[in-house]
């Protein structure tokens, strides 16, 4: 293996050893097999292909400064998973099935797992479709799990910065009692054009408000928003947002440091009124937030007055972060150590 500069890896992909998969048929889950390639067989009736039975999850998992390898809330990627096949009629994968593969595919590929002072993760990839053959709109009986995993830097370049938003009006990405609170790809494949409009004109990612009154916030791109004011953390509520792990996470932390947590409807105006504000994901952890633009209305809602991350971002990130390395104590049980 050529030697890879670990403190330069960017968020992209990188082959490594091994990947896990999971095949359902007849109604079960067989046994766990350990593959090499890259590729996958499969028929061109496919349901993944016809009718969108896809969904994914994303974890990382992070070797410390004790040498100890820790993957973060795995269960809960777990329960995300099985809320995602429910949602699109697919088999659902058992937790203890997910969390063998996770550690599997994560063991057999440790020598991938950047080293502590790099500041980079081994990110893992879990992924389910629809693999039986079919035209009629309905759903398979047979599926694929698998799982690959490849070594990420920051998912930004600039690493934690204050950047910009762009609100956007021309394109929902998600309708409120749609697929928006599932992990599918389709939700992704909706959000393509207006990312690459809003990184052409020189922003971070895409503000969404909601599709059906365009009046409340809804994602920043293909992660969750918050916002701080007043020693509160307040996040949206709505039925088109993906519930984030990391998000979830912070909510929990900021209590821990003593502030109220608000999820509710956030109306755009609001956005004037926060001290600070981030997009929280897998990914980044957190990307706070410089300022959102209004283009249509010839509006800026400028919230890191000078341009940096405030200190409540700033702490939220370094908790989690701490907790994830392993140098901060893990009082919920969020991380499971790799023996």
């Amino acid at each position: 293996m050529k030697e890879i500069d670990w403190s330069n890896l960017s968020f992209g992909y990188m082959k490594t050893d091994y990947n896990v998969r999971i095949n359902f048929r007849e109604g079960e889950w067989g046994k766990l097999e350990i593959s090499s390639s890259e590729l996958i067989n499969m028929h061109m009736a496919a349901t993944c292909l016809h009718y969108g039975q896809e969904a994914f999850e994303g974890l990382k998992a992070f070797r410390g400064k004790d040498g100890k390898v820790r993957i973060f809330r795995l269960e809960e990627n777990a329960a995300r998973l099985q809320s995602t096949c429910r949602g699109i009629m697919m088999a659902e994968l058992p937790t203890e099935r997910f969390k063998e593969a996770v550690l599997t595919v994560v063991k057999m590929n440790e020598r991938f797992i950047p080293p502590y002072e790099s500041g980079a993760s081994l990110y893992i990839r879990p992924l389910l479709i629809g693999t039986g053959a079919q035209v009629g709109v309905r759903p398979s009986s047979e599926y694929m799990f698998l799982i690959f995993v490849t070594p990420v830097g920051p998912y930004f370049k600039g690493g934690f910065a204050a950047t910009p938003y762009v609100i956007t009006r021309k394109y929902d990405r998600a309708a409120p009692l749609g697929t928006g609170i599932y992990k599918v790809g389709g939700n992704y494949a909706a959000s393509l054009r207006a990312s690459q409009e809003a990184h052409a004109a020189g922003y971070s990612a895409e503000f969404y408000l909601d599709a059906k009154e365009k009046k409340y916030i809804d994602e920043c791109g293909a992660a969750n928003f918050f916002g701080i004011k007043d020693n509160t953390y307040i996040t949206p509520l709505s039925t088109s947002i993906l519930p984030s792990i990391t998000n979830k996470s912070l909510m929990q932390l900021a209590e821990d440091m003593g502030m109220k947590v608000e999820r509710r409807p956030i109306a755009e105006e609001e956005l004037s009124t926060f001290e600070e504000a981030g997009a929280c994901g897998t990914a980044a952890v957190i990307s706070p937030i410089e300022r959102i633009d209004d283009p249509e209305n010839n509006h800026s809602y400028v919230i890191a007055k000078d341009g940096k991350p405030g200190p409540v971002c700033m702490k939220l990130y370094n908790k989690l972060r701490g907790i994830q390395y392993g140098d901060e104590p893990d009082t919920h049980g969020w991380v499971t150590i790799v023996e």
